[in-house]
């Protein structure tokens, strides 16, 4: 009898299967370590006197929450010492269900009877005089996702410019990277390559938070605005989101899990090509496909090269019927399965991947106009073409070593 009992639990424990070691490293230190609070605690908690009593603009999204889910919206609402008078809306809404790019109307909040505003339909997608009318300060509080091409930290920038524009303080309720602070990857924008995707000369992962871009920006780009950073209480930069003890909120309708923010500043790039970035699948920015794509040879083709952090599953995929490319098919794809995620470089493993589709199919194989502003130049498209790409990411890694040291006068978090 205690053969077979031992037995049964050897079967039982077998048939867990482990989660990475960095995973499992993260939940046992999430136990170990002080709660971490999000700006908008550490700002209500103690709001600056100069800002009491003050008319409030507020941007934020379904993100924009304190530990217990609590909306900024309606925390700001019925705070004593603020009032709020109105919320302007990112890119995906004010509720963030808006599919990219999809245009939304101007409507009110139920709850508060607050106008809320689209930014993303203004002609420069910053607020407008009108929309800040009748507003004293403005706050900001949206979830980033640790990559240069994501519209919010765009936002974030062109509200700072319209509130220096008009003399009022703004507020940026701190939230901490969800990829961590301490990996930086990739080549600075161009400065010729300039969009809504990438404003200012930032790798496409930057390991900072939106307190610190905002620094940086105001600072070393000369914005001028009257900031304040309302930090996040007991964050350090080696610490991912799943090691915070917050809430997960879906910043956006297609990054639904920590699994797709590891791979998207990276994986982010197939929207410049013909190869689906999955968006439509249960996997979006977690696996790439085409319905011309062998993705057995390719996967081996990318497994041989022995990526640190990362194996490449050849599976298939199906896409919504509502999808960008390839709607309502079921099509070969290939997966990003991150076995370490502090040694998986994204930027670095999705680039070369998209050089072995391109070497394996180079009839099939396309870009979209947008793959230089998503890569913040043409020197990647021109390196695939020419098979020059191994020389250029030797580049980017030394821009990314010498961008980490000349951040450090703008970060606030050890």
């Amino acid at each position: 009898m205690k053969i077979l009992l031992s037995a049964a639990l050897l079967l039982a424990a077998c048939a867990q299967a482990p989660a990475p070691a960095s995973e499992s490293a993260a939940v046992a230190r999430a136990d170990s370590v002080q709660p971490v609070r999000p700006g908008i605690e550490t700002f209500l908690a103690d709001v600056p006197a100069r800002l009491r009593g003050k008319r409030v603009g507020l941007i934020t999204n379904q993100s924009g929450i304190d530990r217990a889910r609590n909306s900024d919206i309606d925390l700001i609402a019925r705070h004593p010492q603020l009032t709020l008078v109105a919320l302007l809306a990112p890119e995906h809404g004010i509720r963030g269900t808006v599919e990219a790019g999809e245009r939304i109307g101007d409507e009110r909040d139920p709850r508060t009877g607050v106008p809320i505003y689209s930014l993303y339909q203004s002609e420069d997608r910053g607020p407008t005089p009108e929309m800040l009318r009748d507003v004293d300060v403005l706050i900001y509080d949206l979830q980033e996702v640790g990559g240069r091409t994501w519209t919010y930290v765009s936002t974030m920038a062109l509200a700072m410019q319209a509130a220096a524009r008009k003399g009022i303080p703004f507020v940026v309720l701190d939230r901490p990277n969800p990829i961590g602070g301490d990996i930086v990857e990739g080549a600075l924008l161009d400065p010729r390559f300039t969009s809504f995707v990438g404003m200012y000369p930032i790798p496409v992962r930057h390991g900072m938070t939106v307190g610190e871009l905002a620094t940086f920006f105001n600072q070393a780009h000369g914005i001028g605005a009257d900031l304040v950073v309302a930090r996040v209480a007991g964050w350090e930069r080696s610490r991912w989101m799943d090691e915070t003890g917050l809430p997960w909120i879906n910043p956006s309708p297609n990054l639904r899990s920590l699994a797709a923010l590891t791979s998207y500043p990276g994986s982010v790039y197939f929207e410049g090509t013909n190869v689906s970035e999955g968006r439509g699948t249960d996997r979006p920015f977690e696996q790439v496909g085409a319905p011309w794509l062998d993705a057995p040879r390719v996967a081996d083709a990318m497994n041989a090269m022995r990526l640190p952090g990362v194996r490449f599953d050849p599976v298939t995929m199906s896409v919504a019927s509502t999808a960008g490319k390839y709607p309502g098919q079921t099509i070969p794809a290939i997966r990003f399965v991150v076995t370490d995620r502090l040694a998986y470089r994204p930027v670095r493993t999705s680039l070369l991947l998209i050089d072995e589709i391109h070497r394996t199919h180079p009839r099939e194989f396309e870009w979209t106009r947008t793959i230089d502003r998503l890569t913040g130049s043409d020197r990647v498209r021109l390196a695939v073409e020419n098979g020059t790409l191994p020389a250029l990411l030797e580049d980017w890694d030394r821009e990314a070593a010498a961008f980490a040291e000349s951040r450090k006068p703008y970060l606030l978090y050890p």
